[in-house]
C-alpha cells in the first residue's frame, strides 16, 4: 500500500490494524491466541442461499461500457494544471475501453460470505475475539484475503449462472468515476463531505459505542451514506477493495486500450478505496484513481511478543464482485 503516516506509530507496513487492536486488547482481556475452529451455525442453508442469490442479483449495477482516460486527471481538470496525487503509480493518464458489465451496489458483508463457507465447507473466517466484536453486526464488510474475495466471486457466478469475478482496475475505476467522468472522488457529488457522504471522526465514535466496538477504527454497516451517481456506496472508505489484477507501479506506461486485467504475473494485487483513517489522510488516499496494492495472503497477526494471534490478517481488505456480461444481469 502507499506509505503513510499510521494511525498508531507501532503500526508495522501491510499487516493491517488488526495486529495494532490486538495489542491494544491483551490490556484488557486474553484470549487473542489460537484460530478458533469454525462451525456451521445459523438457519437452514436451504433458505439462506436462496436469500443471497435474489440478493446479490438484484444489487447488480450495469455498467454501459464505453472509453475513458484511466489515471490521475489533474493536469486536465483543475486551474493549476497539476496531478492530484504524488505517487507516480497513477500515471500516465491512458485511454482505456471497456466492454459493458455489472458490478454489485455494495461491498461484500460478513453474512453473505459466512452463506459462501457454510455451503462449501469451509472455515468460518474472522472468529478471533476481537473479530467478534464487529463481524456479527448487520451489514459489516467482510475483510478476507484476495483469493478468498475471489472465490467467492467466482462462487457466487455460478450460483447465478453468469460468469463473476473481482473487477478490474479499470472496471473498478470506470464505475467509481461514473463511467469515467473527471470525478475526484467516487461519492455523489465527487467531494469528500464528512458527516454527509463519509462518515466523520465523531460518526464513528458514535458507532463504536453504540455496538460495543473496542475501537472506532473498523469498517461500519455497508449503505449508510449516499452511493456515487452509478448507485455505488462506500467506495471511498470502510475497507480497500480487491481488484483482479497483479500490481506493477509502471503498467499504465504499457497498459492495453481494449479490457486491461493487468500484468501477467506479480507479488501483489492491486487495491481501490481505502480503510479507515483521518479526515486530512483520507483526502490523499481515496481519490478515484488512487492505487493501492498489498500482498494476495498477508501472514497471521502477531501479538506485542511476536506471537501469533486468531485476528484476522485481511481485516483492511474487502471487495465487491462483477459480472462480466455485455447485457444488463441485475436489478439496476
Amino acid at each position: 500500500m502507499h506509505q503513510h503516516q499510521p494511525a498508531f506509530p507501532d503500526a508495522r507496513p501491510r499487516v493491517g490494524l488488526g495486529r495494532i487492536f490486538c495489542a491494544l486488547a491483551l490490556i484488557a482481556v486474553s484470549g487473542c491466541g489460537r484460530t478458533e475452529t469454525a462451525r456451521i451455525e445459523g438457519p437452514d442453508v436451504s433458505t439462506k442461499l436462496p436469500d443471497l442469490v435474489v440478493r446479490a442479483r438484484k444489487n447488480l449495477v450495469f455498467v454501459q461500457g464505453g472509453s475513458f482516460e484511466m489515471g490521475d486527471f489533474g493536469h486536465k481538470h483543475n486551474e493549476e494544471k497539476l496531478p492530484y496525487s504524488g505517487p507516480a503509480d497513477d500515471g500516465p493518464l491512458h485511454k482505456v475501453t471497456l466492454d459493458s458489465f455489472s458490478i454489485s451496489a455494495y461491498k461484500t458483508t460478513f453474512a453473505d460470505y459466512d452463506v459462501y463457507t457454510q455451503v462449501t465447507g469451509k472455515p468460518k473466517i474472522a472468529m478471533g475475539h476481537f473479530d467478534k466484536q464487529f463481524r456479527d453486526i448487520p451489514g459489516s464488510p467482510a475483510g478476507v484475503s484476495w483469493q478468498g474475495a475471489r472465490d467467492y466471486c467466482v462462487w457466487l457466478g455460478k450460483q447465478l449462472g453468469i460468469p463473476m469475478d473481482l473487477p478490474t482496475e479499470a472496471q473498478w475505476e470506470y464505475a467509481a468515476r461514473n463511467r469515467g467522468e473527471y470525478l475526484v472522488y467516487p461519492t455523489d457529488n465527487g467531494k469528500l463531505e464528512f458527516g454527509r457522504n463519509v462518515a466523520s471522526f465523531d460518526q464513528r465514535r458514535a458507532y463504536a459505542k453504540k455496538h460495543g466496538i473496542f475501537s472506532w477504527a473498523v469498517p461500519a454497516a455497508v449503505g449508510q451514506f449516499p452511493p456515487n451517481p452509478l448507485g455505488l456506496h462506500d467506495l471511498v472508505t470502510n475497507g480497500m477493495e480487491w481488484t483482479l489484477d497483479w500490481y506493477d507501479e509502471s503498467y499504465y506506461s504499457a497498459s492495453p486500450e481494449r479490457n486491461p486485467t493487468g500484468p501477467a504475473t506479480g507479488t501483489q494485487k492491486t487495491l481501490r478505496g481505502y480503510y479507515v483513517t483521518g479526515e486530512n489522510e483520507l483526502g490523499f488516499l481515496s481519490m478515484t484513481f488512487t492505487r493501492q496494492h498489498s500482498d494476495p495472503q498477508l501472514p497471521p497477526v502477531l501479538d506485542s511478543d511476536d506471537r501469533p494471534t486468531d485476528s484476522n490478517p485481511h481485516s483492511e481488505t474487502t471487495f465487491r464482485c462483477v459480472a462480466n456480461s455485455r447485457e444488463p444481469v441485475g436489478g439496476r
